[in-house]
């Protein structure tokens, strides 16, 4: 191996631990937030499909949406930092379709570091997954069923 691929391997890792670690205190918190006392006994009585049901949701779903771009944006700065890419626009279109493994080209990163693209599809894959699990966890705390 060259001594290029052992950097990308290991611009890679911390990219990934960093990733996990923002997510998981992230969901950590979300779900804090959402379990104190006060905050179960009303959420339990929530009905799902009243404005305040929705409302639950739609917060929910934007603190995913941020959490996960925060997460790209972590990685579109780490092309920036190491030259793979020339501007912010295609480092963030870069990392966004490596993040959400849409993957349509990897003309927007030196061919050096297309190897982290594919880290960060890998960990894309399990974050979203991660999310995915937690929003169906809280939207089943206010059904009154």
């Amino acid at each position: 191996m060259t001594a290029g691929l052992w950097i990308e391997f290991a611009v890679s890792t911390v990219l990934v631990v960093a990733t996990i670690v923002i997510h998981g205190f992230g969901l950590f918190s979300l779900n804090r937030l959402l379990r104190t006392e006060r905050s179960r006994e009303r959420i339990e009585n929530i009905d799902p499909l009243s404005l305040h049901g929705v409302a639950f949701t739609l917060a929910i779903v934007l603190a995913l949406v941020a959490l996960h771009g925060i997460e790209i944006w972590l990685f579109a700065v780490a092309y920036l930092i190491a030259g793979a890419s020339n501007t912010l626009e295609a480092a963030l279109y870069f990392s966004s379709i490596s993040y959400s493994t849409v993957g349509y080209s990897d003309a927007h990163v030196l061919l050096d570091w297309r190897m982290v693209g594919a880290f960060e599809s890998i960990i894309g894959v399990i974050m979203l997954g991660w999310s995915t699990a937690f929003f169906f966890r809280m939207l089943g705390r206010i059904d009154p069923g």
